[in-house]
């Protein structure tokens, strides 16, 4: 993964310091995690906050996902945590979602035990982490080939999810920039892509005439990344339940 970068940025902190909650980590995901952030994108912050013991032991009913928007100055802040118990579960299915988030090198707020589960982080990943990738780019092909005109941003999704993916499973490590991954692949109407992406307006269009090219190339990197999902030597399961568990409890303690 990309050497972490601790974010100082006050609009930021100040959505970390007025969380309801003790916070385990906060990280950005969405564009800039990507690599590839219009002028105009949005700020996806993502991490994980810790309910009291109290809430969980009690018959009321936790905030097991807290969210909130905010545009403060133009800056367009998005904020979304879970619980630990939801998120830790989150991390032993095949869900390569939350696996970025905590491997995320844009890093809002992080704690010891953030630094304890991004090495926990590593027995969840296994080789059907693929069938979340090869589901996701399914999912941002389709919403990109229905618009007219096509929009740069779902065919950037697309490639990505897709490339992030075949990394996975062909090293084991979560690589989530697009840039980065295509430094191997060479593509060069990636990076050019990008260059229009972040250069250009959040819905910045295409030229329909492209979309055939596009589509072979889809079908491609779909291909790879199936091949790819068999030749991994993955496991099969994830490991990590019971550091997860272990973690989980002493959290819950210590924060009484």
């Amino acid at each position: 993964m990309s050497q972490e970068s601790i974010i100082d940025n006050d609009r930021m902190i100040q959505q970390v310091r007025s969380h309801p909650f003790p916070l385990i980590f906060v990280t950005v995901s969405g564009a800039h995690l990507y690599g590839f952030p219009s002028a105009d994108s949005d700020f996806d912050l993502r991490g994980v906050h810790l309910l009291p013991v109290e809430t969980v032991l009690g018959l009321k009913q936790g905030v097991e996902t807290f969210e909130k928007e905010e545009i403060d100055d133009g800056w367009e802040i998005d904020l979304v945590t879970h619980d630990a118990a939801k998120f830790f579960s989150l991390m032993l299915r095949r869900n390569g979602y939350v696996l970025e988030q905590v491997f995320s090198p844009l890093v809002v707020h992080t704690t010891p035990e953030h630094r304890e589960l991004k090495k926990i982080a590593a027995d969840c990943i296994t080789k059907h982490h693929a069938h979340h990738y090869l589901g996701f780019a399914a999912t941002q092909w389709k919403l990109f080939a229905k618009e007219s005109p096509p929009r740069v941003k779902p065919l950037l999704y697309t490639f990505r999810v897709l490339l992030t993916g075949i990394h996975l499973m062909r090293t084991g490590k979560v690589e989530a920039n697009l840039e980065v991954l295509n430094q191997s692949e060479k593509m060069t109407y990636v990076d050019e892509l990008i260059d229009r992406k972040r250069n250009g307006a959040e819905k910045g269009t295409l030229d329909a005439a492209d979309l055939g090219f596009y589509q072979s190339e889809y079908l491609r990197l779909v291909e790879a990344l199936e091949v790819a999902h068999q030749q991994s030597a993955l496991p099969e399961t994830a490991t990590a339940f019971d550091a997860l568990d272990e973690l989980l409890v002493r959290v819950r303690l210590q924060s009484r």
